[in-house]
């Protein structure tokens, strides 16, 4: 019986060690973006500038694109469009056109791990928040560009991002964001359910991972609380109080992959004025600008906010 005991307990033991190795595996390939090749620009009238810049030792690369200007001298306003988890530089150019035909200069970046941009072992959701920090100074130090009149433009984990960077100081006119998710769970959530893995055991386990290979305290996962920072910084700064951005948040109510709900829920649970939102028709996660209602919202924005 003791020889059965100890069988017993050994066959339960490589159990549980096949079982965390199989889910360690999982939150390594989750945290792996596989990588889509970085196409090149159609529209032949473009100026197009090839800019490299650095983030925590490692080398990022974008594109600078604008039309030719009348007024060379005039200092260029630029929004950065920051892509999402496994997107690139040209999966977003679908923001640039509108862009760039209003008079715009349109910075497409690489986030690390992405596209042309260089590996990092672990990317994260606050690697995103730290390469739109990054993609702002190098926006501010390039030569003829005005560089009080930037406006960041996220899609998902590029929106979430972007406001996690209002809490690290980032000063910009306004941040537009697209089809974000709100909390850390929606991200679990929707990368287990895209690949067909239940949420129950593995959504316990899969963040942890995360943390501990990106070095991430669970202290600094709870200050990137979106709602929270919303609430300090953003809406319309008043004369003598703490600088505030304008923020205009956009979501599809046909995105299956990070539900609308999520902004509707968080609309509710702030006060008003705090920030913008609009709710558009188009289908699934990367498709908002194709509803006319986008562009005839988010640009008068942008617009106003660069005044």
């Amino acid at each position: 019986m003791a020889g059965a005991a100890v069988i017993g307990a050994g066959i339960a033991i490589a159990i549980a060690g096949a079982a965390a190795a199989w889910i360690w595996r999982i939150g390594v390939r989750s945290q792996s973006p596989k990588r889509k090749e970085v196409t090149g620009i159609e529209d032949s009238r473009l100026i197009v500038d090839d800019v490299a810049f650095e983030n925590a030792g490692s080398k990022l690369v974008g594109w600078l694109i604008r039309l030719p200007a009348a007024d060379t001298d005039r200092p260029l306003p630029v929004v950065i469009v920051a892509h999402g988890w496994g997107s690139n530089r040209s999966r977003v150019l679908r923001y640039a056109k509108p862009l760039y035909e209003a008079g715009y200069g349109v910075f497409l970046y690489d986030a690390r791990s992405h596209g042309d941009s260089e590996d990092i072992k672990a990317p994260s959701a606050l690697m995103f928040r730290d390469d739109v920090l990054a993609a702002v100074q190098a926006v501010r130090s390039l030569s003829g560009i005005d560089a009080d009149r930037i406006v960041v433009l996220g899609h998902s984990l590029g929106g979430f991002g972007a406001v996690l960077s209002l809490a690290q100081g980032m000063k910009v006119r306004a941040v537009v964001t697209d089809s974000m998710p709100v909390h850390f769970d929606t991200m679990v959530r929707s990368q287990l359910k895209a690949k067909g893995l239940p949420f129950f055991p593995l959504g316990y386990f899969i963040p942890a991972i995360w943390l501990l290979r990106a070095k991430v305290p669970r202290a600094v996962v709870r200050e990137a609380n979106v709602p929270d920072i919303l609430r300090q910084y953003a809406g319309e700064s008043e004369a003598g109080a703490l600088h505030k951005t304008p923020v205009y948040m956009v979501h599809s109510l046909g995105d299956s992959f990070i539900p609308a709900q999520d902004l509707q829920k968080l609309k509710d649970t702030l006060a008003p004025g705090t920030i913008d939102t609009l709710f558009v028709q188009s289908e699934g996660h990367s498709a908002s600008e194709q509803d006319s209602k986008f562009w005839e919202h988010v640009l008068p924005f942008i617009d106003r906010s660069m005044k």
